[in-house]
């Protein structure tokens, strides 16, 4: 038996902030779209956010902010992404991820017990080794935490080093983050000597510590778990 889902009216807007994802999640939407971002009202609203009219002093404000001389603790010369795992958040460089993926469950693989290879998945057709950050790092994946009032969701961060791609499971997503190199700090001796060896320093953004992981370290490890 097909769901019959009634049309939402026209002019609802915020219906994700109040029977949505982010509210009480009465949506009837939500048993087949599973997220809000997932639903033609959420797109549609998104679309008109874009196209809609910017006024002159919209425009002014950011013409004069970016006419300021940068100074050396405003150059934020570096691109990362920042994610969960267990309780740690961690970053990569920007340019290492291709996507961004709903998690999946791996499948085994036979004759192959690598430390680190959780098997593969499959993305969009396409098949992907699945590794685990937890395992090459020691970072215990049964912990973590979620902030007050906004939902989690694990997902698969699907990246390329070299010619080779990979799906690594993650806890949390909190996103891209620009930062200055110059005020990364070094780790704190108390990190896990696993964790402390794959890290290159730690920045903050708002409450959080965020560990920098070695690009090329990691890439190397993770080649090395398939070989």
């Amino acid at each position: 038996m097909s769901t019959i889902i009634s049309p939402i009216p026209v002019g609802v807007q915020d219906c994700w902030n109040r029977i949505g994802v982010n509210g009480d999640q009465s949506c009837e939407r939500l048993a087949q779209h599973v997220h809000c971002r997932n639903c033609e009202v959420y797109a549609a609203a998104a679309q008109q956010n874009l196209q809609r009219t910017v006024s002159d002093d919209y425009k002014k404000e950011w013409a004069a902010h970016f006419r300021q001389v940068a100074t050396d603790n405003q150059q934020q010369d570096a691109s990362c992404l920042v994610f969960r795992v267990g309780r740690e958040w961690l970053s990569l460089p920007t340019r290492m991820f291709v996507s961004v993926a709903p998690i999946a469950k791996p499948h085994r693989l036979p004759h192959r017990s690598s430390r680190g290879l959780s098997g593969i998945v499959n993305v969009g057709g396409t098949l992907y080794p699945c590794m685990s950050l937890a395992d090459l790092l020691g970072i215990d994946d049964s912990e973590g935490e979620a902030a007050t009032h906004r939902h989690t969701f694990a997902r698969l961060l699907l990246t390329q080093w070299e010619d080779q791609a990979y799906a690594l499971p993650v806890a949390d997503l909190h996103g891209l983050l620009r930062y200055a190199s110059s005020q990364m700090q070094a780790p704190a001796a108390t990190i896990n000597k696993g964790l402390s060896r794959f890290l290159t320093g730690v920045i903050t953004h708002d409450d959080m510590r965020i560990g920098v992981l070695d690009e090329t370290l990691i890439g190397y490890q993770l080649a090395r778990t398939l070989r």
